[in-house]
């Protein structure tokens, strides 16, 4: 199925993308989303998101399906001389490369930066690796779970010390690795405007994930002192974490001396202003654990609404703590776009998540799915100047699948 051309910023913006699962698909994700002509090539057999299910939506994995739209996709196998002569012409039109595979993994196939900024000076080499191509860990590999252990996240994460660690709820270490490298992408490119050379860009999970902990490392930079997992809770304001009411938990953050005397005046607990345990906000966070004992029992007095609906009038931060569902359907982010829909060839209407920035001038789309396997072999193929003849050729060596657009 051939694609119409995206809008967006960054539209003219040719990405090849030599990724897979989640950090370089995330950052080739947020890319074609901005309008960039990403091409993800994935071995024969597909990238292993293809088989990380269930849940499906028909044959595919929904998580793939996420990951991996607006992008069109070609399957080849690059241990061929075929398919290194395929990666080698795009790279020739290609404004830059994105790839997360081990270190050494594409220089012993003739593909790594070096090799192929002799075919391409301008061309933008972005390497997504577990702990960065420098360093003594750069020959090993990562995973998300190890850099949320390893940069400290997973020591101030969960309910108290002494409690079993645990990890953010979603693969931080993973998407903000695609994140900080989109970043650097685009940073190189507006180097490359001014000079006319590209250039090669290295970063990782690890690193990305350590980027996060930036209260927690000032705190230990200036104290000494270990930050300690507390919830909800917020180590330096309070009260600033997530409360019981009558029927279900929500949040109250009363960050600062202004919100929480809002916050006692909506609550009619006035009395608690002179308290010397928390009538300023250092005495709060010394004495956070007697504080939430003292206002927990207000808060079950009433409904998650009605505390909501009191504290959004008395303009008190607050929200309540969704399941993923009510997230899904939260008139807030429907009405920004952030709930989105692509039309599948196969599977129909296929809910998805928008993009998260608006502009006032450009303009940006969410319309093509993620391709199925092998899915734009022929119109990539020709694009780059590939004869049917040619395409035959690799087809019979192996070199790329025998599927056809269409």
């Amino acid at each position: 199925m051939t694609q119409s051309p995206q809008r967006g910023p960054l539209a003219g913006i040719k990405v090849l993308e030599l990724a897979h699962v989640m950090a370089g698909p995330a950052c080739g994700r947020l890319l074609a989303d901005l309008g960039a002509d990403v091409i993800k090539l994935e071995r024969p057999e597909g990238e292993d998101a293809r088989r990380m299910a269930p849940p499906w939506h028909g044959d595919e994995a929904a998580g793939f399906l996420m990951m991996n739209r607006n992008k069109r996709g070609i399957a080849v196998d690059l241990k061929t001389e075929g398919g290194k002569a395929i990666v080698r012409r795009l790279v020739d039109q290609t404004d830059v490369l994105i790839e997360n595979f081990r270190k050494g993994t594409l220089e012993k196939l003739g593909l790594g930066y070096d090799q192929l900024a002799a075919i391409n000076p301008a061309l933008i080499y972005c390497e997504i690796s577990g702990y960065g191509r420098t360093g003594p860990y750069a020959e090993k590999g990562g995973f998300d779970l190890v850099a949320q252990a390893m940069s400290g996240l997973m020591s101030v994460t969960g309910e108290a010390p002494g409690r079993q660690p645990v990890k953010a709820g979603v693969p931080i270490g993973d998407v903000s690795a695609g994140l900080f490298a989109a970043v650097g992408i685009l940073a190189a490119l507006r180097e490359r405007d001014k000079t006319g050379e590209g250039q090669r860009a290295d970063t990782s999970l690890f690193e990305a994930s350590s980027a996060f902990m930036l209260w927690p490392a000032a705190m230990q930079i200036a104290s000494g002192k270990q930050p300690q997992p507390m919830g909800s809770a917020h180590p330096l304001d309070a009260p600033y974490q997530a409360f019981e009411a009558s029927d279900g938990w929500f949040i109250v953050g009363a960050a600062n001396q202004a919100n929480w005397l809002r916050l006692i005046k909506a609550m009619d607990a006035q009395y608690l202003q002179d308290d010397p345990r928390f009538n300023s906000n250092p005495a709060r966070v010394q004495n956070l654990s007697v504080l939430i004992e003292t206002l927990t029992p207000l808060f079950k007095e009433k409904t998650r609404a009605e505390w909501i609906a009191l504290l959004d009038e008395a303009g008190v931060p607050t929200g309540p703590i969704n399941t993923v569902a009510e997230m899904l359907d939260d008139p807030q982010l429907k009405a920004r776009g952030m709930i989105a829909t692509t039309q599948h060839p196969t599977l129909g209407d296929v809910p998805t998540l928008g993009l998260p920035i608006r502009f006032s001038k450009s303009e940006t789309q969410i319309a093509h799915p993620a391709p199925r396997l092998g899915e734009h072999n022929n119109d990539v193929l020709k694009e780059a100047g590939f004869s049917d003849v040619d395409i035959e050729a690799f087809e019979q060596e192996g070199a790329i699948t025998a599927r056809r657009d269409g």
